[in-house]
């Protein structure tokens, strides 16, 4: 059987700050707390061989990788399609900003000089696709909160990516055998084409 550990990075300076991020060169990476639930990580992952660790391009992911497999010999692929949201103007604005914005409620509508969240979400069905296409028997994702929680409400069946899981914890894994990961992408798929 083949597992997949898909989490959010740990907390963010900018999750603290209530900031949006965007924008991969701008990540100002893990507050002490991040660091610590990365920590909670290792120690949870420490038993588990596993084979491929896959990151998104922001500082706090690999950040949050790193400190997580505590210093094992991991091959990592970094996959651009798992980055953040691309929130283009509103990049550095605040959290309620973003959620004010018309693409924050429309899933078809472009944020200004970003992407809608749609298209976000077709970009993650292509990163794990790309994931299942490999043969590692067990592989850590190490991501952001949208795409984790679009993968779990997708992979339970929900007909909202949104819910009914809404809040996905830092460092926290979610466990998805490959079955459960095929469903997942075939309904982010769907609901987001």
């Amino acid at each position: 059987m083949r597992l997949f550990l898909v989490l959010r990075h740990g907390q963010s300076l900018f999750n603290v700050d209530k900031i949006v991020n965007g924008d991969p060169a701008l990540d100002r990476g893990l507050s002490e707390q991040g660091i610590e639930e990365a920590e909670r990580l290792a120690g949870q992952l420490a038993a588990l061989r596993l084979e491929l660790v896959a990151v998104s391009p922001f500082p706090r992911a690999l950040q949050t990788a790193n400190i997580a497999l505590d210093g094992r010999d991991v091959p990592h692929l970094v996959d651009e399609e798992l980055g953040d949201i691309r929130i283009g103007e509103l990049e550095g604005a605040s959290l309620d900003a973003y959620r004010e914005a018309p693409a924050h409620s429309n899933r078809k509508e472009r944020f200004a000089g970003g992407e809608s969240l749609d298209e976000a979400a077709l970009r993650y069905a292509n990163a794990f696709e790309r994931l299942l296409a490999r043969d590692e028997a067990a592989t850590l994702v190490v991501c952001h909160e949208i795409p984790v929680r679009y993968l779990a409400n997708a992979a339970a069946g929900s007909d909202e990516l949104n819910g009914p899981l809404h809040y996905v914890a830092n460092a926290a894994p979610y466990l998805m055998d490959e079955d459960s990961l095929r469903r997942a992408v075939a309904g982010i798929r769907e609901l987001a084409g």
